[in-house]
């Protein structure tokens, strides 16, 4: 409605401004004079030249009287013509005045017309300054109207979707149901609240998922130890090399598999925000006992550990050795090469296989979550180790890093020195 009105308005003032314009185009100013006055003008005036001075004006017409040398004998009111020269320049009326066959004098009749065209002109420029007045403030009114109807609803909507695509769901869109996007703007914000049911249901599921991974993998850990440990009592009292072969392996496995679900639940306590790491002082002689822990194919030499103090935690340091380890075994299946250094406030403990190491463009991706070497296809593995490790040496204030040596992979573990922190 207040569209149709708008339109209305300003055709009906467009309208108004183009008739007010052809009229003063097509209209010519008339300087004619009336000739039935002017020939009664001249009448009386003859008839009255002798006492002029009691000459009375009985039309409606303006005029001065001057003899023949020019002087002025009679005007109807001030500022006339005086003389013929001004009025040829005004464009008046001169007419004779002939008493007794004799020329006496002249009429000098004033021309309006001048006056009447300026005061068309002013009256013009009134109505096309009032129209186009009107015209304006009409646009300024429907440009306030469609600001706050269209323009200010759209600059929310433009905010909220922001706020939305930010995950910002708790904000809700302000409505106002007496623009033209009420509705609209009250669908947007129906939208806002099934966006956020919808992501808090998705995140109460992945919680559940979480944990019944993190309790299954928990579980598991139990009867992996129970083998383990029944297999270790086989192996010692195993009596051909056969059984004890056999019983190796099964220790190998289980090792394997107990790693594997560690490196499981491990990520997803991560993930729920219950992995802790609590780095401290710690002397390094524990360090190689870590290393030699981590061997369980004995087939590194573990060199000499320089003392002095890193600062570590212990539990989530051996998970890191355990990780690397596992890996070298599992993927080179080689002799593993051990290398202990100090660099720049760290003790580097370098682990080297002799696998051939992996593509140089895989290494910047096997810290990732669920990322292996292409070398990993036909094993099984989680992707995780690395990733966990990574995460566990950040945390300590150390380093992890992956790189191809000269026979194979080599992973440099760098670890904080105490009084570096």
């Amino acid at each position: 409605m207040k569209s149709k009105i708008f339109l209305f308005g300003t055709v009906l003032m467009l309208i108004a401004e183009i008739v007010a314009l052809i009229v003063f185009a097509v209209q010519t100013p008339d300087f004619s004079q009336d000739a039935v006055a002017v020939n009664e003008v001249v009448q009386t005036v003859t008839d009255d030249f002798r006492t002029i001075e009691e000459h009375e004006n009985s039309t409606a017409l303006e005029y001065a009287v001057i003899d023949n040398d020019g002087n002025l004998l009679y005007r109807t009111r001030s500022g006339l013509s005086e003389s013929i020269n001004s009025a040829i320049t005004h464009r008046d009326t001169i007419l004779d005045i002939t008493v007794d066959d004799a020329t006496v004098g002249k009429i000098i009749v004033y021309n309006d017309g001048a006056q009447t065209l300026q005061s068309q002109k002013r009256s013009a420029i009134i109505v096309l300054s009032a129209a186009i007045a009107i015209q304006a403030v009409i646009c300024i009114g429907y440009a306030v109207y469609l600001y706050l109807s269209v323009i200010g609803p759209f600059g929310k909507l433009k905010g909220f979707a922001e706020r939305v695509a930010g995950g910002n769901l708790d904000i809700p869109l302000e409505m106002d149901r007496r623009n033209l996007f009420g509705a609209f703007t009250e669908s947007f914000d129906i939208m806002r609240s099934e966006l956020k049911k919808a992501r808090l249901a998705e995140a109460q599921a992945q919680q559940s998922k979480k944990e019944l991974v993190a309790k299954l993998s928990h579980d598991i850990k139990t009867p992996i130890a129970s083998i383990k440990a029944v297999s270790e009592v086989g192996l010692a009292v195993a009596a051909n090399k056969k059984d004890k072969a056999n019983y190796t392996q099964i220790i190998g496995k289980a090792d394997q598999i107990n790693t594997l679900v560690t490196n499981l639940f491990t990520a997803t306590l991560e993930e729920l925000q219950q992995l802790t790491v609590t780095p401290a002082n710690m002397e390094s002689k524990q360090v190689q006992t870590m290393l030699e822990n981590a061997d369980y194919l004995r087939r590194a030499v573990i060199p000499d550990v320089p003392e002095c103090l890193v600062f570590a935690d212990a539990l989530r340091l051996q998970q890191v050795f355990d990780n690397i380890f596992a890996n070298a075994y599992k993927y080179a299946n080689t002799e593993i090469a051990v290398a202990v250094g100090r660099t720049d406030g760290h003790m580097d403990i370098t682990i080297e296989d002799f696998g051939g190491g992996v593509e140089a463009e895989e290494l910047p991706v096997l810290k990732e979550k669920f990322k292996r070497g292409s070398n990993s296809a036909n094993t099984e593995g989680a992707g995780l180790g690395l990733y966990i490790s990574d995460y566990f040496m950040k945390e300590m204030r150390g380093e992890l890093n992956i790189e191809n040596g000269v026979d194979g992979l080599k992973v440099t573990v760098s670890i904080l020195l105490s009084g570096k922190n």
